[in-house]
């Protein structure tokens, strides 16, 4: 079998689903290939909840994708009829000299984002449910909230079915190569051929970068994929960790080197609390999927010191993956052999929320328009500096 369609895109994640969503939004007849079926919970982006917040010790860019993202969630809330951002405040929470809080307190003053900061007291005497350390201080970011992911990729695979895209699920990328004239993809089921092909695979990324993939050759990214648990626990007193009395929050410990993160309960689902970043290196398709003592016990230790009314009964868990760069910036560029073909990937566990920006500008590459914003900083040709 043969289809011909302007744009493909390859993985239909969160990413995928949200280019697929801008392509066909503009009237191009774009088809997304994806592995497995769709909404499935085996790669970055499947979850109940993300965090999103302004705020970033990153690198100024990030404010402005946020910004952006910020509007085009509230859109796509629009156009599907679904709640997906609810605004809870955020707090980070750090000794004093973190690089992380120094930044993000720096980035709220730069950028003039509704924020508070307070002292360990402070904190304490607000959110009662923490224990921080006594030279512990905190920003409360105002505009920050928890994004119902789940209810977000659908949103965007809906629309974008809607708009008059085309997906493929359960068809895993063989090949893909480059011809005069059009780009061919194939699969174990098809080829597809098009103008354009966007590159949205997630943690199966690195893999299709490792193994050439035709038109990929060439393309260097030192992407690593690394284990992440998502736990979710059953508070002592469920109403104080609701998300109408306690924001998304975040820790960062005083080696500098651990941190932790959490959702508030959204719907009596319990408590969201993941270790970010400092997981195992894996490959996607075989990666360790049992979410073990070790890693619980990971997380219960960092609640127990500073949440302890969260330390309860586990309610569920799940492994996911993030794909990180060396300094955690996202790649986002057409190849420099062949600009047919674009790449959107290493979002490095920070990403999810800028996703349909993100869609937005690989949209605008896969169409030859010019992004509203300067991804320079996003190029793999930093990499060979």
């Amino acid at each position: 079998m043969r289809e011909e369609h302007d744009v493909i895109v390859i993985g239909v994640g969160g990413m995928g689903s949200a280019v697929l969503f801008h392509l066909a939004g503009r009237g191009l007849r774009a088809v997304g290939i994806e592995q497995h079926e769709i909404g499935h919970d085996l790669g970055s982006s499947s979850s109940p909840s993300r965090g999103f917040r302004k705020a970033s010790f990153a690198h100024p860019i990030y404010v402005q994708l946020a910004t952006r993202a910020q509007s085009l969630w509230r859109e796509l809330e629009t156009a599907s009829s679904e709640s997906l951002l609810r605004f809870t405040s955020g707090i980070f929470a750090a000794p004093p000299d973190h690089p992380a809080i120094l930044g993000m307190i720096d980035c709220a003053r730069r950028h003039d984002l509704p924020h508070e900061i307070l002292d360990a007291r402070q904190l304490k005497d607000r959110f009662p449910v923490f224990r921080p350390p006594p030279d512990y201080v905190a920003i409360i970011e105002h505009e920050a909230g928890v994004l119902l992911a789940d209810k977000c990729n659908a949103a965007h695979v809906r629309g974008a079915l809607q708009r008059g895209a085309t997906i493929r699920p359960c068809e895993r990328v063989t090949s893909i190569e480059p011809a005069k004239s059009f780009v061919v993809v194939r699969t174990g089921v098809a080829e597809y051929r098009a103008q354009r092909v966007v590159v949205t695979a997630g943690p199966w990324l690195p893999a299709l970068l490792a193994e050439g993939a035709g038109a990929l050759s060439g393309f260097h990214a030192p992407l690593r994929v690394e284990r992440q648990v998502e736990l979710w626990f059953s508070p002592d007193d469920r109403a104080a960790f609701d998300a109408d009395r306690l924001p998304l929050f975040h820790f960062g410990l005083r080696d500098h080197r651990r941190s932790y993160y959490g959702i508030p309960q959204i719907d009596g689902g319990g408590v969201k609390v993941c270790r970010h970043y400092g997981g195992a290196t894996v490959q996607a398709d075989t990666v360790d999927r049992v979410v073990s003592k070790a890693d619980e016990e990971d997380v219960r230790g960092f609640l127990r010191e500073y949440i302890p009314g969260a330390d309860g009964r586990l309610l569920h868990a799940k492994v996911c993956m993030n794909t990180n760069t060396p300094d955690l910036h996202f790649v986002i560029a057409a190849h420099s052999d062949d600009q047919r073909i674009i790449v959107a990937g290493g979002f490095s566990g920070h990403g999810f929320k800028y996703a349909p920006v993100i869609g937005e500008i690989a949209a605008d590459l896969a169409s030859g328009a010019k992004p509203a914003h300067a991804i320079d900083l996003f190029s793999p040709l930093r990499f060979l500096q």
